[in-house]
């Protein structure tokens, strides 16, 4: 989980909790420094920064919150890690304004199916935009906003192969 200062608190807490839930290990990599700040003032102290990534990952996921998008955006370690995982085939996951500012950005959709925050898919130039809540395309998985964070965390914890997780998680959480 990448995040940066102006992060969507909802659209990173809960794909963090529901993932490590779901007994899936997640590293939180600071973007902008270890202490980060999200959009409405929450303090997340992550467990490493971005440039201190040695390993490789199963999935990269990027939440919204325009600012923090940008700011990862803008990060050239961390738009390293994002292209790397994209054309290894490995899974990255967007959500709100990220398909947009940081895929979209650096031209990462292509000719893919994916959906972001109202009104952010015209920033975006190539791609197959839709208004679904959440849009699995291959390893790529986008999703809208914070009334879809759950939905979002769901579809990353089956992509990572634990369907009966992601239905027993759904059903705990008292998800509709």
């Amino acid at each position: 989980m990448l995040l940066a200062d102006g992060f969507e608190e909802v659209e990173a807490i809960t794909p963090i909790d529901f993932l490590r839930r779901a007994d899936i290990d997640v590293t939180v990599a600071g973007v902008t420094g270890r202490d980060v700040v999200g959009a409405h003032d929450i303090r997340v102290n992550t467990d490493i920064t971005v440039d201190e990534l040695i390993d490789t990952f199963d999935a990269v996921i990027i939440p919204g919150g325009k600012r923090g998008a940008q700011n990862i955006a803008a990060n050239a370690d961390a738009m390293a890690l994002i292209r790397a995982q994209l054309l290894s085939g490995g899974l990255v996951a967007a959500i709100c304004a990220a398909p947009a500012v940081v895929l979209g950005g650096h031209d990462l959709i292509g000719d893919r199916a994916y959906t972001c925050y109202p009104g952010f898919e015209d920033e975006v130039t190539g791609g197959r935009f839709s208004d679904d809540r959440v849009v699995v395309d291959g390893n790529l998985i986008t999703s809208r906003g914070p009334g879809t964070a759950a939905e979002f965390a769901f579809e990353v914890i089956r992509a990572l192969g634990d369907r009966a997780a992601a239905e027993r998680l759904h059903r705990q959480t008292l998800q509709r």
